[in-house]
């Protein structure tokens, strides 16, 4: 599930922002406009596509009655105390177990730091970071494909 997640939904809420970037970068010389766009759609998609779906199985839980198998899976878990004492039956709620998040960021944080150096490399060397001779553009476009792949190799195996 989330392979699927960092593949196949991120491609299709970011595709068309990608459009609508290169867009905004063609047409203005120093592409504010394509920034804001990828900042902008990267904020809605963080909190829309977290707190929404987040705040939809909180309400779902809140407003269900009580489910056997919820109890049977959740009364005996350690570390859910604000739903009731251990051992107890438990308020029934939403519960978001923790999985390899911290693998995950860790991978992204370095992979977004080798991209802004790279951005930052270009922008010594080719004088910005879009655009420029052939060469380098191939080199910056396959840089980042292998970051992404990389990223999710690493997110697979782990």
């Amino acid at each position: 599930d989330s392979i699927t997640a960092i593949t196949v939904v991120a491609m299709g809420t970011s595709l068309p922002d990608t459009f609508a970037s290169k867009t905004a970068a063609e047409q203005d010389p120093y592409a504010d406009a394509s920034v804001g766009n990828v900042t902008g759609s990267n904020s809605v998609n963080v909190f829309l596509g977290l707190g929404l779906p987040w705040m939809i199985a909180s309400i779902f839980w809140a407003t269900t009655g009580d489910n056997a198998e919820w109890h049977t899976k959740y009364d005996s878990m350690e570390g859910l105390d604000f739903l009731g004492p251990l051992g107890s039956t438990r308020t029934q709620g939403f519960v978001a177990e923790a999985g390899s998040l911290s693998f995950s960021v860790a991978v992204f944080a370095t992979c977004a730091t080798l991209s802004i150096i790279m951005l930052y490399v270009r922008r010594k060397l080719c004088g910005g970071e879009l655009g420029g001779p052939t060469r380098p553009r191939w080199v910056s476009f396959c840089f980042l494909l292998f970051l992404w792949f990389l990223y999710i190799g690493l997110s697979s195996w782990q």
